[in-house]
């Protein structure tokens, strides 16, 4: 805050149009305060300081990439990351970082399987067959969520990212409700739809009280092997103005890289070569400060 800003300042932030760190922390503390009735309780030994869910309206979008990318970034600059796996019928990121089960129990928790120095916990990491599916009703799934929360022991983790099951149903719901997110950060793609599907993220969003952090576009271009030039694949990016239009930000604008998918097939999501990641992280690290 500035010296003329901390002169005029009363304190009291419902009166107040400056943006500031004592208004962030007021927001902060208000977004929990007003959740805690539903959240489920943390493992008593673990100590997670920051919960960012990463949302889509729908699938295909490459969520579980963006949420892969972000948690081995901010591992790479430091951070001790984990990545919750709420995809309980999608579950992708143990292959993408090329862990297997089963993850080992005891009567104090379950211990998160550690690949590349992230902390995962999946259901393909508690399926004897991690092609198994998972034909269980709604609220079994939510929860099994929340008991990726309470009963994992996580220890010390600085970032915690949930990638979550695209749309607003069951699980999404329990996401919001039974977890103390900081922020959720939108991954869409450059599609007609788009407007759309992140109006019903963000709505559901307002509703629960979650700060959105801002949007992730991918698939957003592909850079031509030959010229340099960028393609529209599927057709020309709106998202500035989709993001103007929720009053949010856009975080990054990823590429299609064929060599990515590559990797991730091959469980070696840590060594996709992708800067465009970093203006997420950077927002991710600047507005959710760890004290």
């Amino acid at each position: 805050m500035s010296e003329e800003n901390n002169q005029a300042c009363t304190h009291d932030c419902s009166t107040c149009g400056l943006n500031c760190s004592s208004r962030e922390n007021a927001n902060h503390e208000e977004h929990h305060s007003t959740n805690n009735d539903f959240q489920a309780p943390l493992n008593a030994h673990s100590k997670v300081k920051r919960v960012i869910g990463v949302v889509s309206g729908k699938g295909g979008v490459g969520k579980s990439l963006v949420t892969s990318l972000l948690a081995v970034s901010m591992q790479k600059k430091g951070r001790k990351a984990a990545v919750l796996d709420a995809d309980i019928t999608g579950p992708s990121i143990p292959k993408a970082f090329g862990v297997k089960g089963p993850a080992y129990a005891s009567e104090e928790g379950i211990m998160p399987v550690v690949g590349d120095g992230v902390k995962i916990m999946s259901i393909n990491l508690l399926m004897e067959e991690e092609d198994a599916p998972v034909v269980w009703r709604g609220p079994v799934i939510a929860g099994t969520v929340k008991q990726f929360w309470t009963d994992v022991i996580w220890g010390d983790v600085d970032y915690m990212f949930v990638d979550m099951p695209p749309g607003t149903g069951d699980v999404p719901l329990t996401v919001f409700q039974s977890l103390p997110l900081d922020g959720i950060v939108i991954v869409t793609s450059p599609q007609d739809l788009v407007s759309m599907i992140v109006g019903k993220a963000v709505n559901m969003a307002k509703m629960m009280n979650i700060p959105i952090l801002g949007i992730v576009e991918n698939y957003s271009y592909l850079v031509c092997d030959h010229c340099g030039e960028k393609m529209s694949v599927f057709g020309e990016s709106h998202i500035e103005e989709v993001a103007e239009k929720y009053g949010t930000r856009v975080l990054a604008k990823l590429p299609i890289v064929p060599a990515a998918a590559k990797l991730v097939d091959g469980g070696k999501v840590a060594e996709i070569s992708m800067p465009e990641i970093d203006p997420a992280v950077d927002v991710i690290e600047r507005q959710m400060a760890l004290v």
